[in-house]
């Protein structure tokens, strides 16, 4: 037999449940307010990202029928997120929040990081394991909205009446609170990117002339293909040669969470969530939004050196 657990076992929940709903809450959110997200001809946008998952995931087919629909899939998602988000965080249909949660992330798992290697690495498996505890214990009745609502509701109406309205009103009410959790957390969103601002980058130090490192010989990188090195200050980063007068280089690290790309095609990949970039380390699929860091190289004496 299973002993009912205690208050303290049910707390332990609590910090689970605030930063899953939180991460939800903000993720979809983000993607409402986003310009890119839902246009048709960015790299960036939902269908850019779709067509390219598509590619490589086991569900592919039905991936490639989404991006055929991409409002309609795009703006689900980010409802769906929001949604769940505010059931989570307010304790509403608790279980059905951490169902919707779950299936989501299983879902981005399949289609955009199901190529990282090794698993671990994509955050989306974590997100789907982290739903179950939620999903079987729901809000334990700690801050449950729920509750309050069910408890709120039945107070209101006569002692021998059957409360057979109850969970209509819970549904009416909690989506009522939604919809207001939403407005709030999107009033947030905007008024942030109003008042942040993107620092200037600042001008890297000159190693100075006895720093420079020879990362190749001319004749060693053929047009088009591109070779691995070491900066001076030991980052891995990637020398290409776009055209045969041209050589240019870039930091091994997406811009998105930090990843290290890899070479793909006559570009680069990240195997953690999918961004790509081209041969001169411009964005040409998302989530990352900003190109690869370059790195200063020139030719001296036949030799590709850093500058």
């Amino acid at each position: 037999m299973f002993s009912k657990p205690c208050r303290g076992e049910l707390w332990a929940l609590l910090p689970l449940r605030v930063f899953l709903g939180g991460t939800f809450l903000y993720a979809g959110l983000s993607k409402l307010f986003d310009t890119h997200y839902l246009d048709p001809a960015s790299p960036l946008g939902v269908q850019a990202q779709m067509l390219h998952a598509a590619t490589t995931s086991p569900i592919g087919p039905l991936v490639s029928f989404a991006a055929g629909h991409p409002t309609v899939v795009g703006l689900a998602i980010a409802f769906a997120e929001v949604a769940v988000g505010v059931g989570t965080l307010l304790g509403l249909f608790a279980r059905v929040a951490a169902l919707g949660g779950f299936l989501l992330a299983l879902s981005f798992f399949l289609t955009v990081s199901w190529t990282t290697r090794p698993y671990y690495f994509g955050a989306d498996i974590v997100f789907a394991a982290a739903w179950t505890p939620l999903l079987v214990a729901g809000d334990a009745g700690l801050f449950s909205t729920t509750d309050r609502l069910r408890a709120a509701i039945r107070r209101r109406r006569p002692p021998d009446h059957v409360p057979d309205g109850v969970e209509r009103r819970i549904l009416l009410w909690g989506g009522l609170v939604t919809a207001t959790a939403a407005a709030f957390g999107g009033g947030v969103i905007i008024l942030s990117r109003l008042t942040t601002t993107d620092p200037k980058p600042s001008r890297p130090a000159d190693p100075g002339p006895n720093s420079r490192t020879v990362i190749a010989a001319v004749s060693a990188v053929a047009v088009g293909s591109s070779t691995s090195f070491t900066t001076p200050n030991g980052s891995a980063a990637y020398l290409v040669r776009p055209s045969a007068d041209t050589f240019l280089a870039f930091l091994a690290t997406c811009t998105h969470q930090g990843c290290p790309v890899t070479p793909a095609g006559a570009g680069f990949r990240c195997p953690c969530h999918g961004s790509s970039f081209d041969g001169t380390g411009q964005v040409t699929g998302g989530p990352a939004t900003r190109a690869l860091t370059s790195v200063p190289v020139q030719v001296v004496d036949g030799q590709v050196t850093t500058a």
